[in-house]
């Protein structure tokens, strides 16, 4: 399929599991993005989200 016909999340997955050794896992949802005023974006990390930002030690 060519990048002009692919929807962004057909282009996200191809590119997330495009790497050696890449699994379905690494293209799988890590935030949720939500709007809930006008003019605001709010973006959260899943709870399910594999990868996580902070500290590795917490």
């Amino acid at each position: 399929m060519s990048d002009d016909k692919m929807t962004d999340d057909e282009k996200r997955h191809d590119q997330l599991t495009s790497a050696p050794n890449a699994t379905e896992s690494d293209a799988a949802p890590r935030i949720d993005v939500s709007h809930p005023r006008e003019g605001v974006t709010r973006v959260d990390v899943r709870d399910d989200a594999e990868v996580r930002p902070g500290d590795v030690d917490d």
